[in-house]
């Protein structure tokens, strides 16, 4: 991801309009251009966490997705939506936020898999935006120290309900019933 470029005029549907190889997150008016792709390890925690939330949610009404862009202000006129990211993974339990090619509104769970490239714009200003857009559970996943730090709402703000590593598995707060063994996740 390269450094961010000043521009606040931009607009989710100008943004549209610069076609699919244009891979951009608007944050607080600060434009993050959003390449190169993620390298293979990070691919790889990407695909494994994916599987197991979708084999938790196969029957259920939550659903699981990766790399779609994220409207976090609900509003649906793209032409006034200024401000969008690009979660690594989300899931999101109210099928009315779901549209065609993006989520409009707070997914309720949110995963970010840190690159060196990412780790400031996760760990704080995407941390402050997920927070006041009110995502319930935001999950940073370090794959350099196979560690993923867990961070659950309480009174509109984050509290860190634990660091996991690659020996333990984590209760996915969202979900009294599911948990995730870590040493599927960060596989030599």
């Amino acid at each position: 991801m390269a450094l961010p470029q000043e521009r606040s005029s931009l607009s989710y549907y100008e943004y549209l309009k610069l076609g699919e190889d244009v891979q951009y997150e608007v944050i607080d008016g600060q434009v993050y251009n959003m390449s190169p792709s993620p390298n293979v390890k990070h691919q790889s925690i990407e695909m494994d966490l994916s599987t197991e939330f979708n084999l938790y949610l196969r029957e259920k009404s939550c659903r699981v997705l990766a790399e779609i862009d994220v409207c976090l202000s609900g509003e649906k006129d793209m032409s006034q939506t200024h401000e969008w990211v690009k979660p690594d993974i989300i899931i999101v339990c109210d099928k009315n936020k779901i549209h065609e090619n993006r989520i409009v509104g707070a997914p309720d769970l949110i995963v970010e898999i840190l690159s060196k490239s990412t780790a400031k714009i996760d760990k704080m200003i995407k941390f402050n935006r997920y927070e006041n857009a009110g995502v319930k559970e935001y999950w940073i996943v370090d794959p350099a120290h196979e560690v993923i730090d867990v961070y659950k709402l309480e009174n509109e703000r984050y509290v860190q309900s634990g660091t996991y590593t690659k020996e333990e598995s984590i209760s996915v707060n969202l979900f009294d019933d599911f948990s995730i063994d870590l040493r599927r996740i960060f596989r030599d």
